[in-house]
């Protein structure tokens, strides 16, 4: 069973990989925006995958404090990429 998990891990790691081509690649915010996501919720499911193993309880925790932390970066980048003009408190009217 190590070894499927294993296994599915490395998948995961490969999917990530290819995801980088599209950050790389672009061509749009949009894309990039999507491929965060991926990171996100993917590192998450390779974290799990590997906490399934005997004694290692602690990537178990760490795969939670990454979920917590995946829609916080997502945000951060919507706002980079929108810029500070959309920003909550912001006196300027957003561009059309």
């Amino acid at each position: 069973m190590h070894e499927l998990r294993t296994g599915l891990a490395f998948f995961l790691l490969l999917n990530i990989l290819a995801g980088m081509v599209r950050v790389i690649r672009g061509p749009t915010v949009t894309d990039r925006f999507i491929v965060a996501q991926l990171f996100g919720t993917t590192g998450v499911g390779v974290l799990i995958l590997l906490a399934a193993d005997a004694g290692r309880d602690a990537l178990r925790d760490v795969a939670l404090v990454f979920a917590l932390l995946a829609p916080v970066t997502v945000v951060a980048f919507v706002r980079f990429a929108v810029g500070s003009d959309a920003a909550p408190g912001s006196d300027k009217e957003p561009r059309p």
